[in-house]
């Protein structure tokens, strides 16, 4: 099961954050910085999966991620998750968001955080994958934006109906 989903950039700043477990907000932000310095640390050509830390499960977890030019994408899941799915997983993530965005870049994430959203609980809820075909998750973006343009919410229309 994946228990976080953690994105941040060079500097170890959050740009997305998702965690599937309960956790408090201040033991959040913890795990979030020592993930960061577990990851930044490591050479571009070493294994991209290493154990888990200690704030989010020590050896019974795995940290998996991948590092796109300034962004750092971590799936923190526990030892029933295959290394290799989840790698293709945030490949899948990542090509969805660049479908989306047009090369996407850390503002994307900064000043698009909704879509980011619904993109990302298309392919994972509660936990578990739901969707990795990358096709099947643009068609259901593209649904869910058509209703928001006619329905007349969203960013570009910030009235409410009613």
């Amino acid at each position: 099961m994946i228990k976080a989903i953690l994105v941040f950039n060079n500097h170890g700043k959050p740009r997305l954050s998702k965690f599937y477990q309960y956790f408090p907000e201040d033991l959040q932000q913890q795990i979030i910085r020592e993930t960061f310095h577990l990851v930044s640390k490591r050479d571009d050509n070493v294994c991209n999966f290493l154990e888990g830390g200690t704030l989010i499960g020590g050896s019974d977890y795995k940290i998996i991620y991948r590092h796109y030019a300034t962004l750092f994408f971590v799936f923190c899941v526990d030892s029933s998750e295959s290394e290799l799915g989840i790698l293709d997983l945030i490949q899948v993530f990542v090509e969805t968001l660049d479908k989306c965005f047009e090369n996407v870049c850390e503002l994307d994430l900064i000043f698009h955080v909704d879509k980011v959203h619904n993109i990302l609980s298309e392919l994972v809820m509660g936990g578990m994958v739901l969707e990795t075909n990358m096709s099947e998750i643009l068609t259901r973006i593209e649904e869910q934006s058509k209703l928001e343009k006619s329905e007349g919410f969203g960013p570009w229309n910030l009235k409410s109906k009613g």
